[in-house]
């Protein structure tokens, strides 16, 4: 994701309401953020579809990472040799 920029991407929500489809543009265009705010505070984050598609799986990617070092960590894991050959057993089946 591109990096943000504060004298670009950070805007009261009263502009967004006023100009909705130029703030769409501007996200769609420069794949940035655009941080909404509200009475001086970040209130909200508008986001390209596709850069939050991608947020969304690399969270996902880094949980199972966690979780797996959790389990290897538990002693909950088996050598490469000991799962392919599992594996292949249930293949000639």
């Amino acid at each position: 994701m591109p990096r943000l920029r504060p004298s670009t991407d950070v805007r009261p929500v009263t502009e967004f309401r006023a100009n909705t489809s130029a703030f769409l543009d501007q996200v769609q265009t420069t794949k940035r953020p655009v941080i909404l705010t509200q009475h001086g505070r970040s209130a909200a984050v508008l986001l390209n579809v596709a850069v939050y598609e991608d947020l969304l799986d690399e969270v996902a990617l880094l949980r199972d990472i966690r979780t797996a070092e959790q389990q290897v960590a538990k002693g909950d894991a088996a050598p490469h040799g000991v799962v392919a050959r599992r594996l292949k057993a249930r293949l000639v089946k």
